[in-house]
């Protein structure tokens, strides 16, 4: 197998740590994915529509360990590069669509920290992207009307052009207000007021927690609630749409935990706010918004606790009658992840290897005969192919290239002989209710 050395080595270490720990890396993951081309055309395709204008909602269903996060997390990446705006958020007992303790705007909290660009993509980006906005506003008055930043009638046409902007947003729900509050962030940037635009940001992440505190800083008579928090995940979807992103693209994964609330009356609350904004994007209510939603199969089909249990989701997310075995379609709601096959999942080791070597520079410490020894020892480890996950695959196949590489006397066919590694996991029985639960 060839190296390449030539991978970051920023790089090159996330992808190895993450994987080792058994996570998905944020960034590298070009450089290891594999399969999933229907899956991937089908997102992208999301992605061309939403720079047109639309809006799109996406379930991206597997068993645990089987890609979701992957796929969400390279669909990321794929964003950015594209020029969305991306939010990302992980499901909680603390983070839900709708709840007690603000567990609805806490997870438009968590979405508006994370948001991320290609300039910004660790996250943490607000304010960057209202200061790129008005500095591309300033370039343009600049350059199509030939004012130079200290000409009296400079500001006041920069002014006219952020004006022009805010006004589009004011016939929606909360507009108005959603747009004196952006107006309050550009007077705070003219007049050099931090702590006006600090409360302006601080609105628009939700940090607000009563209605007389946001007047007196900003004026403005709402805040962002636990009930209508979706209704400014619109309105900022259509504001960076309107200052030259394509989109914002939501991913909200480990939904599981809408399926793991007991409480029957609050999971079907939450299924009636998912329902809202499931209806939202694919009539066309919204625009230049693309929620992306990961969980696992029963947390769809379970007809008990499940999304299936909530009738009017299950007629909208029920596959085709006419999708029989064999057959796949990625064009629906519901993307469901099969397991990679073993050529996939010998090329993605291959792949991994490849990283491994340019992170630690290394010479051919393991063939194409020692991967298969090592894929046999997995597949008997685990009992059966269906059980064969990229992660488990993944997080061994690391483990045992940092034992080669600390130990040279050592070879592939001694690790995986080991009577520890051979012997198989105790497996949950397939009808088990928590079966894909991590305790």
């Amino acid at each position: 197998m060839t190296t390449n050395h030539r991978i970051p080595k920023r790089i090159s270490t996330a992808v190895i740590n993450s994987l080792g720990a058994g996570v998905v890396p944020r960034i590298g993951l070009e450089y290891i994915n594999v399969g999933r081309k229907d899956e991937i055309a089908a997102l992208m395709q999301d992605l061309e529509s939403i720079g047109e204008g639309g809006a799109a909602f996406r379930f991206v269903v597997g068993r645990y360990g089987s890609g979701k996060t992957f796929m969400l997390q390279l669909l990321r990446n794929q964003a950015m590069e594209r020029n969305y705006v991306v939010a990302d958020a992980d499901l909680s007992p603390e983070r839900r669509l709708t709840g007690s303790n603000d567990a609805g705007r806490n997870t438009y909290r968590e979405l508006m920290r994370n948001l991320s660009t290609k300039a910004r993509p660790d996250g943490g980006a607000l304010a960057a992207i209202l200061e790129r906005w008005i500095a591309n506003v300033q370039t343009q008055v600049m350059h199509e009307q030939g004012l130079d930043p200290d000409s009296p009638r400079f500001e006041r046409a920069v002014q006219t052009q952020i004006y022009a902007v805010i006004d589009e947003m004011e016939g929606m729900v909360h507009g108005f207000d959603y747009a004196k509050v952006i107006a309050a962030y550009w007077e705070g940037h003219v007049i050099n007021d931090d702590a006006r635009k600090d409360a302006a940001l601080r609105w628009l992440r939700g940090e607000f927690s009563t209605k007389t505190e946001a007047r007196h800083a900003l004026g403005v008579r709402v805040i962002v609630t636990d009930d209508d928090w979706y209704e400014y995940v619109k309105l900022f979807a259509k504001f960076v749409a309107s200052i030259g992103y394509n989109g914002l693209v939501l991913l909200i994964d480990e939904a599981v935990n809408l399926y793991k609330i007991s409480h029957s009356i609050s999971r079907n609350n939450n299924y009636e706010k998912l329902l809202t904004m499931f209806n939202d994007t694919m009539q066309g209510k919204a625009q230049h918004l693309n929620i992306v939603m990961g969980g696992t199969p029963r947390f769809v089909e379970d007809t008990r606790r499940g999304l299936f249990s909530y009738e009017a989701l299950a007629t909208r997310l029920a596959q085709s009658r006419f999708v029989s075995k064999g057959l796949r379609d990625v064009s629906g709601p519901v993307i469901r992840l099969n397991m990679l096959d073993h050529t996939e999942i010998f090329l993605l080791l291959q792949r991994i290897w490849t990283v491994y070597q340019a992170q630690y520079k290394l010479d051919d410490i393991i063939s194409d005969d020692d991967l298969r020894q090592f894929m046999q020892a997995v597949v008997n480890r685990l009992g059966a192919d269906e059980l064969l996950t990229p992660r488990e695959v993944v997080r061994d196949f690391v483990g045992v290239l940092h034992l080669l590489r600390q130990n040279p006397t050592l070879t592939v066919a001694q690790l995986v002989g080991e009577q520890r590694f051979q012997q198989a996991k105790s497996q949950p029985a397939a009808n088990d209710e928590f079966a894909e639960f991590t305790l």
